[in-house]
């Protein structure tokens, strides 16, 4: 396994070889070690889970890989002890420091121009099975397979700093948002006085002083109609002359849009790199080891983002795979939120 060259590696379990060392350092005392003189050795265990990750196939297929070569059930279980490993060790709480939270401020408003913002969430799901009769109804979503509805908040870097994959596909991005960590967090902190850090979201997303949404289309048709007619009447009292018409609205929108993309990069970025997490093979699993996976799959992300690494084939066609369109959702700090970003609206250059 480690004659292969960086590039193959790197190909066949989705990390390098400095990112596969560090992650078996810090799991390798969770693993069990054998009494046997064949027991599994730690690296077989973590590149035995790498590569069903990474392909996003049957256990038996990695089992058969000449460079594993491991029965199905020891598959089964050599993949339950290393997701366990990993959820005890690598997926701890991703905490944005005073210092990351003002690095990814000033990404943000030199790249977009809108200020304060520290991160951008966006959901995305994940396909699996029909958990059965009793939760199918759960997990059905409305476009029509069976799915986790996960939430993912990334930050400037494509560093993923909150990920929730707890609830079926039939729950809507705004049940997952309010029900979250995240917006508990960014509430009391709202409400202990701060007043210039948010997240941007889609319109799936409740509208709230530390969540900025675009504007909705009927807002920006009403805005638009009263810019014309303001143009119409400067026309006649002034004569006919050049006028600019793209409106504060649009300048928002467009800013937004540019801003918010990178959630749609980086959840591009997580499923081409852990294939096991598209929809082209669902995960043959319950809800709650899906999710598992799923968690173990974004610790595994951040390790390689702080490696540098990207897998960037296919990504786009991801993003637009992933696109969510969605009715607006207005949220109970509407007013508040308005005032916020009305702000941010007209003075954006």
């Amino acid at each position: 396994m480690y004659l292969m060259c960086s590039f193959r590696f790197e190909n066949y379990f989705r990390i390098n070889k400095d990112c596969f060392q560090d992650v078996l350092k810090e799991i390798s005392p969770k693993l069990k070690s054998g009494r046997r003189s064949l027991a599994l050795r730690p690296e077989i265990k973590l590149a035995t889970a790498l590569r069903f990750l990474a392909q996003g196939s049957y256990q038996t297929s990695v089992g058969n890989d000449f460079n594993i070569s491991i029965t199905q059930p020891t598959v089964s279980v050599v993949l339950k002890e290393v997701l366990e490993a990993c959820e005890a060790t690598i997926c701890c709480k991703w905490i944005m420091t005073e210092e990351e939270k003002n690095s990814a401020k000033e990404y943000f408003f030199t790249n977009s121009g809108i200020p304060g913002v520290i991160g951008c969430v966006d959901g995305t799901h994940i396909k699996i099975i029909s958990p059965g009769r009793n939760d199918a109804n759960m997990c059905f979503n409305r476009k029509g397979f069976y799915s986790l509805n996960a939430m993912v908040v990334c930050d400037h870097k494509m560093k993923i700093r909150y990920f929730d994959a707890r609830y079926g596909g039939s729950a809507h991005d705004s049940l997952v948002w309010n029900v979250s960590v995240m917006k508990r967090l960014l509430q009391e902190r709202y409400d202990a006085g701060e007043r210039n850090s948010w997240l941007l979201g889609d319109a799936g997303y409740p509208f709230e002083p530390f969540l900025m949404k675009a504007i909705s289309t009927a807002n920006m048709q009403r805005q638009e109609t009263l810019l014309k007619e303001q143009l119409d009447c400067l026309k006649h009292a002034f004569g006919a002359y050049r006028l600019g018409t793209i409106s504060n609205e649009s300048n928002f929108n467009s800013k937004h849009a540019k801003a918010r993309n990178i959630a749609e990069r980086t959840i591009g970025l997580l499923k081409t790199r852990f294939r096991c997490l598209l929809g082209a093979r669902e995960l043959h699993y319950s809800p709650i080891k899906a999710a598992v996976i799923a968690n173990v799959c974004v610790a595994l992300h951040n390790k390689c983002m702080d490696f540098a690494e990207e897998h960037l084939d296919d990504i786009e066609n991801i993003i637009m795979q992933e696109r969510n369109y969605q009715e607006d959702v207005e949220g109970a700090y509407s007013t508040e939120a308005s005032q916020i970003r009305n702000n941010i609206r007209d003075n954006l250059f």
